[in-house]
């Protein structure tokens, strides 16, 4: 875990080749993210919505204000996937999403930095750990955690289209940490192969897959929290925050009949497994 994967690879496939395919694949994302955003029709309908809510906002939000809810945003919904109530599926999403960091970031480091050197400082290891923590997180929430296979009761290998964003991810990181375990021999060629067609499919595929959910998803969040602080509430009733005692005096049935903690009323569907199939 601690010699470069590339730096064998080097003596086959030039560096050279190596940093355009890196290149090639980081325009394919940013391609695909593009005809995502046109033919949804997200960006336009995020903007429009955004004008609609400025008309229908009862305050005013301060640049400050609007500093601190981004900054909140990154902290919460960004780094820690606090929206996810289900602990396992947050610690989940966490080794997944910081394991796909990582390993993407140390790929560019050891092919653009060092693509012949078998000792490239620490990023092998990083290179390894986040494959590993990409595949660990990826493959729990593949078998374990996916809504469709939990309460419905569907076949865990049953695919759709919006599979092939996971697909892409668990193929290309157990490919890749295969590939890198057994260089030198003839079966590390497949899983080279396989490696390069998992990590191609998976920044070759954007408009298909979730791929770019993971830029809209930060941008909706802030703008939720936005609505929340000028009152436009997402078009929906203004009534302030529900556990200030002030609001509790004015509408007393809150707490006679929604408690004196409203935003947690107890676990309601929760209480149980989905798994009525």
């Amino acid at each position: 875990m601690s010699i470069n994967p590339f730096s064998e690879l080097s003596g086959t496939i030039s560096p050279m080749a190596m940093q355009i395919y890196i290149i090639v694949m980081f325009l394919l994302v940013i391609g695909g993210t593009i005809l995502d955003t046109i033919h949804k029709k997200s960006a336009k309908y995020f903007f429009e919505n955004a004008k609609k809510q400025e008309k229908n906002a009862r305050r005013t939000v301060s640049g400050g204000q609007k500093v601190g809810l981004a900054v909140s945003t990154v902290a919460s919904e960004v780094l820690t996937s606090s929206e996810f109530a289900n602990p396992q599926r947050r610690l989940s999403h966490l080794m997944t999403m910081y394991g796909f960091i990582l390993f993407v970031v140390s790929t560019v480091a050891l092919i653009f930095g060092y693509p012949t050197e078998s000792s490239a400082g620490i990023w092998p290891l990083l290179w390894h750990l986040g494959a590993l923590s990409l595949a660990v997180g990826g493959y729990w929430f593949w078998f374990f955690i996916r809504v469709d296979v939990s309460s419905e009761g569907k076949s865990w290998y049953k695919l759709a289209q919006a599979d092939i964003f996971i697909v892409g991810l668990l193929t290309t990181s157990t490919f890749g940490l295969l590939w890198s375990f057994t260089q030198g021999t003839t079966i590390g060629w497949l899983f080279f192969a396989l490696f390069l067609l998992s990590a191609t499919v998976l920044f070759s595929t954007v408009l298909w897959s979730k791929f770019a959910h993971m830029f809209f998803k930060p941008a909706a969040a802030y703008q939720k929290k936005i609505t929340r602080a000028d009152g436009s509430q997402e078009n929906l009733p203004d009534v302030g925050d529900l556990t200030d005692p002030a609001l509790q005096s004015r509408y007393p049935d809150i707490p006679e009949y929604m408690g004196t903690n409203p935003p947690y009323m107890g676990l309601g569907i929760k209480r149980e497994k989905p798994q009525h199939y």
